[in-house]
């Protein structure tokens, strides 16, 4: 083995090993939040409401994956489960961003198809994006439950949110990791709820 081969698996092995602690450390915290954010998506879709999604760069692909597990399919081949991500119309988000500023483009959409009862998930790595601090904002105005996905220190949306995810790192790349996973938890939760052999 090179010494250059030798240096990236030496990186490789120490990446596993946080990313492995990480979650050990998630198991520990958090499997009773992901039980309680997963009640409170079918509690929702129970009475006919949607989950939606938000956040920005790679919270904003979680966002749209999310939200596409729950339309389409996660494992079971069912019928849609009532979802979407305020991330994906580019005419609403550069004109909102354009008009009245980067701040509202998730609150102004919010407030045009939020319903009482319906979720709202916030996804940020820091807890302190404005624009879903603004979404929570207008959820709360409407009865919409927020929820946030968050790192370690939660930020302002740890304080302002109805349940709040707080996965345990700093690191933007880990939290994403951990992001993602709970995310699919959660939907696989509320899947074999619906349309499960158990149910």
């Amino acid at each position: 083995m090179t010494q250059y081969n030798a240096k990236y698996v030496l990186e490789t092995e120490n990446a596993f090993d946080v990313i492995a602690n990480n979650f050990l450390m998630l198991k520990k915290q958090h499997s009773e939040t992901i039980v309680k954010i997963a009640k409170l998506w079918i509690d929702a879709l129970n009475k006919g409401n949607k989950v939606i999604f938000c956040g920005n760069g790679g919270s904003a692909a979680d966002s749209q994956h999310l939200a596409a597990e729950l339309m389409g399919r996660y494992k079971i081949d069912r019928n849609p489960m009532p979802a979407l991500s305020l991330t994906t119309d580019t005419s609403a988000l550069t004109a909102i961003g354009n008009d009245y500023g980067y701040e509202h483009v998730f609150s102004r959409p919010l407030r045009g198809i939020g319903n009482t009862g319906d979720v709202l998930v916030g996804i940020s790595t820091s807890g302190n994006s404005k624009n879903i601090i603004n979404a929570f904002g207008v959820a709360k105005e409407k009865g919409i439950a927020t929820i946030a996905f968050t790192g370690e220190k939660g930020g302002e949306m740890k304080k302002i949110a109805d349940v709040a995810l707080n996965v345990p790192s700093n690191i933007t790349n880990n939290i994403q990791e951990m992001h993602i996973a709970c995310g699919h938890m959660i939907c696989g939760i509320v899947e074999n709820y619906f349309f499960g052999n158990s149910k």
